[in-house]
């Protein structure tokens, strides 16, 4: 779709659907929340683009079935051994594949991204064609020099296992990882990064795995390529096991991608607003050497990221996968608009987009009634408008 670049306001010609509607509506609710320096009452002052100069890359996970490509073929592994180039990626219960799912939210995220003023690159350019080998996407996203790298994928396990295995969880790589420039940056802003959208996903309602050995929505893997190759900081995300009934209706439906990619991009946003540093940049990042003598060998472990090995549920996480928390939207990271008048623009649109995540995860969408109205969205429901776009 053809985004327009030069609207700084929702358009009220724009015919809106049901679920447009009611996500305009749970937008306009948020804006009780937001502090008033994100929004701008003049319309020409210039938008509020807090993550201007900063750059994102986003790796919507697998790749269309339009190619002829051998995913078989041994790729290095970051570890001085090999694997295959790629995977097909899971098809969720309800026969929506992985690779349709990821690009879904991939195109959400870097909409609401470009919109706060980042600058997006993508690993693929379609969801019909190729997407490059696991090796060539961290080569990708290290010659981009971003200050973040996102990896988008989704889950799944044994049939068996699917009505008990469920949740989100994040990839890190096991440490140390061969390549000196890699273990340094994965161990520190990588992992800084993964904290901050494993945070936003719990903060937008979101349960942490209960299987594969994930602590606290956090699983370390020696066995997945792209984390142990990538020297600009990533956080590889794994949304949920399309092999579970709850995980999947979320994964297959529009607003449960909505869902997703608003975590995904309250976690970026508080990242990357409060980032200590960012990846080697693309002059001088180095290739990651496979040859490295304290290289770990991979144990034997399946080369497909969203199949996992072990699915013995973990009986301490037990809610229901994208249950809503409890709280009334209102309480959550609730905060006073007359305490926060001096609030940068920054860090008002990030404590907006917190209270955005917090009413989807309160609400069903199908059943939000008219919360609120509001004349100037500002830049935070132009954001949102720009979504809206996305999903039709």
């Amino acid at each position: 779709m053809q985004r327009r670049n030069d609207r700084q306001h929702p358009s009220p010609m724009r015919t809106r659907t049901p679920l447009t509607r009611t996500l305009t509506t749970v937008a306009v609710a948020a804006l009780a929340l937001v502090p008033t320096a994100v929004a701008s009452a003049d319309p020409e002052t210039e938008p509020v683009t807090p993550l201007a100069g900063k750059t994102v890359f986003l790796d919507p996970g697998h790749q269309g079935t339009g190619h002829n490509e051998d995913l078989s073929r041994q790729v290095d592994d970051g570890r001085g051994g090999t694997k295959d180039c790629q995977t097909t990626g899971m098809t969720t219960l309800g026969g929506v594949p992985e690779h349709t799912i990821t690009w879904d939210v991939a195109q959400l995220v870097k909409a609401g991204l470009e919109k706060l003023g980042a600058s997006v690159e993508l690993s693929r350019q379609d969801d019909s064609g190729w997407g490059g080998c696991v090796d060539e996407r961290a080569r990708a996203a290290n010659a981009s020099g971003a200050d973040l790298a996102v990896s988008i994928h989704a889950d799944s396990t044994a049939a068996a296992q699917g009505s008990t295995a469920h949740g989100f969880h994040l990839i890190v790589p096991t440490l140390p990882v061969p390549d000196a420039t890699v273990d340094a940056v994965q161990s520190g802003e990588g992992k800084a990064a993964t904290e901050a959208i494993r945070d936003a996903y719990r903060d937008g309602g979101f349960t942490p795995a209960n299987y594969a050995g994930v602590v606290d929505g956090i699983q370390p893997r020696s066995d997945i390529a792209g984390p142990a190759l990538t020297t600009v900081p990533l956080a590889f995300v794994e949304m949920g096991n399309g092999s579970n009934p709850d995980d999947a209706a979320l994964l297959e439906s529009q607003d449960g991608r909505l869902k997703h990619a608003v975590a995904i991009i309250v976690g970026a946003v508080d990242y990357l607003m409060g980032a200590t540093g960012a990846g080697v940049p693309a002059a001088t990042a180095p290739t990651p050497s496979s040859t490295t003598p304290t290289a770990t060998p991979a144990p034997a472990e399946s080369d497909d990221p969203t199949t996992t090995n072990d699915t013995s549920p973990t009986t301490a996480q037990n809610a229901s996968p994208g249950t809503a928390k409890e709280a009334s939207p209102g309480t959550a990271k609730e905060a006073s608009p007359g305490t926060t008048e001096d609030a940068s623009p920054a860090t008002a649109l990030s404590q907006g987009l917190a209270a955005l995540q917090t009413l989807l995860a309160a609400f069903d969408l199908d059943g939000v009634q008219e919360l609120a109205n509001a004349e100037n969205l500002g830049v935070f429901a132009d954001l949102l408008d720009t979504l809206l776009e996305l999903l039709g």
